[in-house]
């Protein structure tokens, strides 16, 4: 498949899950009829983000893998015959909880899932006491493996991670057609105009560096919408905004862009849209003859790379 209709929906958090599912249901359906065969959700997009609070009881939220969240959008992704890139909560084991993202592929069945390697810890942003980072596997890919689907192979990533280009680069060596990196942040409201500008600035630019790094198309869903710090979902499971003034301003500004960083698509800071557009994934190929960074990379000379600072030089006789 050369050239990919992708579908990215990009909306602000709804009353329940049910109620997000249900709109999920329909945007799907409408992004497939508009010919989406790759449709990406944001992070953990069946609630609202809840790591705003370290909430014992938010743990009940999580649900195991297949379960039934899954098992609703294998259905989608087999009537609308489309792969779904989904976001959810994962309960792996009795006190090991993961932030994973699953493919679904066209025929319904799961094509394989990520779980976050990056787990960040700031205010607002408390996925530490939450998730467990992802496993680094003994498979030869440390965690960071393409995920092959009927359209492609999907390397996939989540949020914090678009901010480290050694995973985009092993997802790349690995084989993937096109990054994927569903998201969820936003604006603290006590940060200036400026500073706002600054962080959105550098969130755009740093993902596509990746995709020209690795000459791959790349897609990074985000949610929109302001979430108040103490707005939790509650027993019953719907949201309980108690309209406090602290808490996140999603920033939105969701994309589409190509091998070279070109944006094909792009929403608004504030809207809920779906962007819909077309990817060539076969130009990477002429892109790379062009730009060939895989060529030139010095595998020799990158030893320090695993090194958590470079205050101890690698010793001679270490290779």
């Amino acid at each position: 498949m050369n050239t990919l209709t992708i579908a990215a929906i990009q909306h602000k958090s709804l009353a329940t899950p049910k109620k997000t599912m249900i709109y999920l249901k329909n945007k799907i359906a409408d992004s497939a009829s508009q010919g989406a065969k790759l449709i990406v959700l944001e992070e953990l997009h069946n609630t609202p983000y809840f790591c705003q609070q370290e909430r014992v009881d938010t743990f009940d939220l999580a649900e195991t893998i297949p379960g039934p969240s899954t098992d609703f959008f294998s259905e989608l992704a087999k009537i609308h015959q489309c792969v779904i890139v989904g976001s959810f909560f994962e309960k792996r084991a009795t006190g090991v909880y993961h932030n994973t993202a699953v493919v679904f592929d066209c025929d319904g069945s799961i094509a394989g899932q990520y779980r976050k390697m990056h787990i960040p810890d700031d205010p607002g942003f408390y996925e530490k006491f939450y998730f467990t980072q992802g496993d680094a596997t003994k498979d030869g890919f440390n965690g960071f493996k393409p995920i092959q689907t009927q359209i492609g192979k999907i390397g996939l990533l989540i949020c914090w991670d678009q901010w480290f280009p050694e995973a985009a680069r092993l997802m790349a060596l690995a084989g993937a057609e096109i990054l994927v990196y569903p998201t969820a942040i936003g604006w603290d409201k006590e940060d200036t105009p400026e500073e706002q500008q600054r962080q959105l600035d550098a969130w755009i630019t740093i993902q596509r560096s990746h995709a020209i790094a690795n000459n791959l198309p790349l897609v990074s869903c985000n949610r929109t919408g302001f979430e108040a710090e103490h707005q939790v979902i509650n027993s019953k499971q719907e949201l309980d905004n108690k309209k406090e003034t602290k808490g996140i301003r999603f920033w939105g500004n969701s994309f589409i862009c190509g091998q070279q960083g070109e944006i094909l698509a792009n929403a608004k800071a504030n809207s809920e849209e779906t962007l819909i557009t077309n990817v060539n994934l076969a130009h990477t190929e002429t892109v790379r003859r062009i730009w060939p960074y895989l060529r030139d990379r010095r595998i020799d000379a990158y030893q320090n790379l695993d090194q958590r600072f470079i205050d101890t030089p690698l010793k001679k006789g270490a290779l």
